[in-house]
């Protein structure tokens, strides 16, 4: 790792507060998605609806990217960060609230999922500013492992609680997370002015986004960062209907192979290997899905979440490459759009996800999101190695020597 260890990270000012509260919010929403999810599984017995109310507030992100992404460099970040912990704890307990209907349950999670459109961005904007340039990705690597951490012991604890209380219960503790996140926020954070002038709005949301946009890299990054892992987390959205008794049990697998993957590429791999390591982990974060093709017990499917969770580290070495390709100014729209992005793709892959596994099985619509990823990330790498050789020919026609690297 180059130029800061952990420990230095949490001497640096306001970095710890921004990790706790982004913990006390990860914990808050593994907790909320597994009873919700189980609870509209009970209520409808529908894959498709489990895997929608679980993983819908991401199908929202799309309108918020759209409409309101603007605010991320454009709002102070302790008041904005604050509003959106507030916001999602009234909302999660308006949704333990008893009697209230599968479609009330689905509003309150589109309304989520507008808030966190923007949420991500602040909050990924401010991590760029607290640090120096060297130090996002460790940075980023810490904030991934105790995302990991948070859900072994929310998806755990919150698979306990469902199976032996209810729901509900479960639904109010994640509420009252959300109101921690929101006072550490609140009070550990200084007070900070936005990093772009200006006031948030359609227009200007949607003339960044063309910006953003316009350049090739970009593209190819934001397009390896959303398809390839919501792809994979279509997967993930089945796990209940796969087997509802131990859906808490593959959460917490998914996430302790996501903890070793984070630690492995933000702490052990070196800054020259890093690049090279993209494809190989977003294979190996679908490859092993495939294999539910077969209907493995649960010690073999385990094994299989843990493996392809190793996988998600790619989006450290991503994220990187995006960072190095845009404007300073823009840090915290580039990221909210790849936040945005990446949750908009994984909400409509759980939807379609649910869809194949209520026509077939949630084994078949495993299978399928699996090799449909392995495909798509294949496809990404021809593309960037094409762009490659474009660029080099373009140098070489204009007298410059040009020794290619792996991109």
């Amino acid at each position: 790792m180059t130029g800061h260890t952990y420990r230095q990270l949490f001497r640096t000012p306001e970095f710890t507060p921004l990790f706790l509260a982004a913990a006390a919010s990860t914990a808050a929403g593994t907790v909320s998605g597994l009873a919700l999810g189980t609870l509209v599984y009970r209520a409808t017995d529908s894959p498709l609806l489990s895997a929608v109310s679980m993983f819908g507030p991401s199908l929202a992100q799309v309108l918020g990217a759209t409409f309101f992404l603007s605010g991320a460099d454009r709002l102070p970040p302790r008041s904005a960060l604050t509003g959106v912990s507030l916001a999602f704890a009234a909302a999660t307990a308006v949704l333990a609230l008893p009697g209230l209907p599968v479609w009330g349950v689905f509003a309150v999670v589109l309304l989520q999922g507008l808030i966190a459109s923007l949420g991500g961005g602040v909050r990924w904007g401010l991590l760029n500013e607290i640090l120096t340039k060297d130090g996002y990705l460790p940075g980023r690597s810490l904030f991934n492992m105790q995302s990991g951490l948070m859900q072994i012991i929310g998806f755990a604890t919150g698979g306990a609680l469902v199976t032996t209380a209810s729901p509900r219960p479960v639904l109010l503790l994640a509420a009252l997370l959300y109101a921690t996140a929101a006072l550490v926020t609140r009070f550990g954070l200084t007070a900070r002015a936005p990093r772009a002038s200006g006031r948030p709005s359609v227009a200007v949301t949607r003339r960044t986004n063309a910006v953003l946009w316009s350049s090739r890299p970009r593209r190819l990054t934001y397009l390896g960062l959303w398809l390839p892992n919501g792809l994979v987390v279509g997967c993930e959205a089945l796990f209940v209907s796969y087997d509802p008794d131990a859906a808490g049990t593959l959460f917490a697998c998914g996430a302790l192979g996501m903890l070793v993957g984070d630690v492995t590429v933000g702490r052990l791999v070196r800054p020259a290997l890093r690049p090279r390591l993209a494809t190989p982990l977003l294979l190996l974060l679908a490859t092993p899905y495939a294999f539910f093709a077969l209907r493995p017990a649960l010690p073999l499917a385990a094994v299989c979440v843990a493996l392809a969770s190793v996988g998600f580290g790619a989006s450290l070495v991503q994220q990187e490459r995006l960072m190095a390709l845009t404007p300073p100014e823009l840090s915290g729209h580039a990221l909210g759009l790849h936040s945005a992005g990446m949750l908009t793709m994984q909400g409509v892959s759980a939807a379609l996800a649910g869809a194949m596994a209520q026509l077939t099985s949630s084994a078949t619509a495993m299978t399928a999101m699996a090799l449909t990823s392995i495909a798509v990330t294949l496809a990404l790498k021809i593309a960037a190695r094409t762009e490659a050789e474009g660029e080099a020919d373009d140098l070489g026609r204009s007298g410059v020597d040009v020794r290619r690297g792996d991109r």
